[in-house]
């Protein structure tokens, strides 16, 4: 199982920027796939953007234009780039690793989570 923890949220004005980190503790590219998601009290966990080990990547059409997800293989860290901040991004966001544990079974994993805040 991968460790993961997140950091960088905080409370921004509409149309600021933010830059959330998710550090790992193995070799990201190692892992299948990284994810970040983000949830709402009473709502479901929704898919933000994520990114393969070959680098390819996938955003919710309500971000796509806003927000760029990256990786910095020697830190170990993902990286998701949040510009022109709406009210409605305000949300828990969270880290997620699939990757294969010892027996090579997929195995997914999640950090504990980063509050984000949009609001004047």
């Amino acid at each position: 199982q991968v460790q993961l923890e997140e950091s960088g949220g905080g409370l921004v004005q509409p149309g600021g920027s933010l830059r959330l980190s998710c550090a790992a503790s193995r070799n990201i590219f190692s892992i299948n796939v990284m994810g970040w998601y983000r949830q709402v009290p009473g709502k479901q966990r929704e898919l933000v953007a994520s990114i393969s080990s070959g680098g390819t990547t996938n955003y919710a059409d309500s971000v796509k234009g806003r927000f760029t997800i990256s990786r910095d293989s020697a830190k170990n860290t993902m990286y998701l780039q949040m510009n022109s901040l709406k009210p409605e991004d305000t949300a828990d966001y969270y880290c997620n690793a699939l990757a294969p544990n010892a027996q090579g079974f997929m195995v997914g994993s999640w950090g504990h989570g980063t509050q984000v805040t949009v609001s004047s």
